[in-house]
């Protein structure tokens, strides 16, 4: 029960999230919650994770235990993914089942990952992509996406275009409007892309 969004526009990617947390039909709030914040920083990447409440607390720890890992690309996140997996179950005890027709075992968590490098999503059998301009996970992603659909591509001539922050608020707010699993205040993080220099010759 969450809103969680990327957006790349400009240069500029961006993380938001929610602060509301959920159990069962109790609410916690960022007024009662000491630490609300959804987003969970490991370098220079940014995540935002779906799901369990477990899930934030258990991947903070494997990351400070495990700085190796890096997620600069699809390849990167996939194969840091795959090494987090047995770690989940043996350290964290993670129970790997959902359905018996699955191909894989599921990591039972969905993740967005911001860095410079770009705007990705990662969900349960590790499968990863990468999105050109912004994508939404949790309990709101379809209020978020249509309301980042709305504002990404402005008609021409606008007096005046939304930035990669504005857009990713309005996600956020979306979900918290409509989705009962979803409350504001909002965290952000935002990074600067790197330039990524063409290889084809002229």
């Amino acid at each position: 029960m969450t809103t969680i969004v990327v957006v790349k526009k400009d240069g500029v990617a961006v993380i938001a999230g929610d602060t509301l947390t959920t159990f069962g039909s109790t609410r916690l709030g960022s007024a009662h919650d000491a630490a609300p914040e959804k987003l969970l920083k490991h370098g220079d990447t940014y995540f935002g994770i779906a799901g369990s409440a477990a899930h934030q607390l258990v991947l903070e720890s494997l990351l400070k235990r495990h700085p190796e890992f890096k997620f600069h690309g699809r390849e990167e996140i996939y194969e840091s993914f795959r090494k987090i997996h047995p770690l989940l179950k043996d350290e964290a005890f993670l129970n790997t089942k959902e359905d018996d027709d699955d191909a894989y075992e599921s990591s039972q968590l969905t993740a967005l990952v911001v860095n410079p490098s770009g705007i990705f999503g990662v969900y349960s059998m590790r499968e990863v992509f990468e999105f050109d301009r912004f994508w939404a996970i949790g309990s709101g992603r379809d209020f978020a996406l249509g309301a980042m659909y709305a504002a990404y591509d402005q008609a021409k001539g606008a007096s005046k275009q939304k930035t990669a922050e504005s857009i990713a608020r309005l996600g956020v707010t979306a979900g918290a409007e409509y989705d009962t699993g979803t409350a504001l205040p909002l965290n952000m993080a935002t990074v600067k892309l790197a330039t990524v220099k063409s290889t084809i010759q002229k």
